[in-house]
């Protein structure tokens, strides 16, 4: 019957707390996120105590308010701020938390100092759980710390397999970190206390009922107020979270332009957007990146002999099939007239040149013309970072190879002078 009533109180906390939190998030910008941010900061002491000193039983285990429904909620409430506004202001309460946690821990470093005196009988300062506290609040402070950002970045992350489960990745996100933090919170409190397994075990069974439980909130929230969020950055930021401001809504917005009317293949403003930045990241990383200019041979005389309906059409086929034959991970880009831009990521000098062979083989059994003729390509290949440390020197390249293999008959690969090419 306890645990029933314990239970019941859980859950009507876990809701009262997200109700109140959505409530100022929601109405953040008639009241001011100052509101939302101060009150996420008070919860934030009485988590930390409740979770070293207030433990009730529930049908799952000895749990704690203060970690499974209080710590559980402020972290869901980070990852909510972050949805709904950005990196740049989410960065607020995880710095502020950060260092309000150490200042925290140093005033308690300095009151175990005091020579104190009691107020009144049986009313003596306990200067252990002092002590204990100021150990809690810096291992509660890194978990802090971490939690927040590995929530963040591991929502970001799924955002790359499911960009259009938010909720899924909202919970997938929230049991993951809180797992994490629950087995890092329960190694202080064995270490201080003695806490048997059961605590970590009961922790744990509670904050993924939280996670459940949040997840469900926040699919009523998304469902009632979808579309409310801020959906623009106000200022650049100079830390960690630069690379996830608007990340996701940067590159849903991006995979709806920049593409080729024709083709449909990306356009060249969009490969002098992203071709420099893949360059960039694969050389900073030290991995293999190459790319090639394909040119379709001839094509001035298909347009001459059948028109230019009939070479749109015929250069649509040669973009499906040029996409068709590159990897899942590669980029095609309409760089002009006839002219493609392929960049191979992951990709050496001599898969490059292996692919682009058989690129070539495929467009060559592949596509016809209107009189039933093959229809061929060439292709100039360069890899960094032998062949040039940028975007722009490895396009020169190309293009120099490129030239050579229409001098040397057309339908070809041509790379380094020194490698033979075919």
């Amino acid at each position: 019957m306890m645990e029933s009533w314990n239970l019941i109180l859980f859950v009507c906390e876990a809701i009262l707390y997200f109700a109140l939190m959505t409530t100022l998030l929601h109405l953040r910008h008639r009241i001011g996120l100052g509101v939302f941010l101060t009150a996420l900061g008070v919860m934030h002491f009485v988590e930390t105590y409740l979770a070293a000193v207030f433990y009730v039983s529930l049908p799952f285990g000895v749990v704690s308010p203060g970690s499974s429904v209080f710590f559980a909620g402020k972290l869901m409430m980070i990852l909510m701020l972050y949805i709904q506004e950005d990196a740049s202001t989410v960065r607020q309460p995880i710095y502020g938390l950060f260092l309000g946690n150490l200042v925290t821990l140093a005033i308690a470093q300095l009151l175990v100092l005091h020579q104190t005196v009691e107020p009144a009988p049986g009313q003596a300062a306990d200067m252990g759980f002092l002590s204990d506290m100021g150990l809690l609040m810096l291992w509660g402070t890194t978990l802090l710390y971490i939690d927040a950002l590995g929530i963040i970045l591991l929502y970001e992350r799924l955002g790359r397999f499911m960009p259009r489960w938010t909720i899924l990745r909202f919970t997938v996100s929230g049991v993951l970190v809180l797992s994490f933090d629950q087995l890092g919170f329960y190694a202080l409190l064995n270490h201080l206390y003695d806490a048997p397994l059961s605590v970590f075990l009961g922790g744990w069974k509670a904050k993924m009922a939280a996670a459940a439980l949040y997840s469900c909130l926040f699919a009523a929230y998304q469902t009632a107020f979808r579309g409310n969020g801020a959906l623009h950055s106000r200022r650049p930021i100079k830390d960690v979270f630069s690379d996830l401001t608007f990340r996701e809504r940067y590159e849903d917005l991006l995979a709806r332009t920049g593409r080729d009317v024709l083709t449909g293949v990306y356009d060249r403003s969009r490969m002098e957007i992203e071709v420099p930045r893949l360059v960039r990241e694969a050389l900073r990383f030290g991995s293999p990146i190459s790319l090639a200019i394909v040119d379709v041979d001839h094509f001035k005389s298909i347009n001459d002999r059948f028109g230019h309906l009939s070479g749109d059409e015929l250069l649509r086929e040669i973009a499906n099939a040029l996409q068709g034959g590159i990897g899942d991970a590669d980029h095609l880009f309409r760089y002009g007239g006839e002219e493609f831009v392929v960049l191979f990521a992951d990709a050496g000098y001599d898969e490059a040149m292996e692919r682009g062979r058989r690129l070539c083989a495929l467009l060559a059994s592949g596509i016809r013309n209107p009189a039933g003729e093959a229809v061929t390509i060439s292709l100039g290949v360069a890899a960094a970072p032998e062949d040039g440390g940028s975007f722009n020197a490895l396009l020169a390249e190309a293009d120099e190879r490129l030239y050579r293999a229409k001098n040397a008959g057309r339908n070809r690969v041509v790379g380094r002078p020194d490698v033979s090419n075919t």
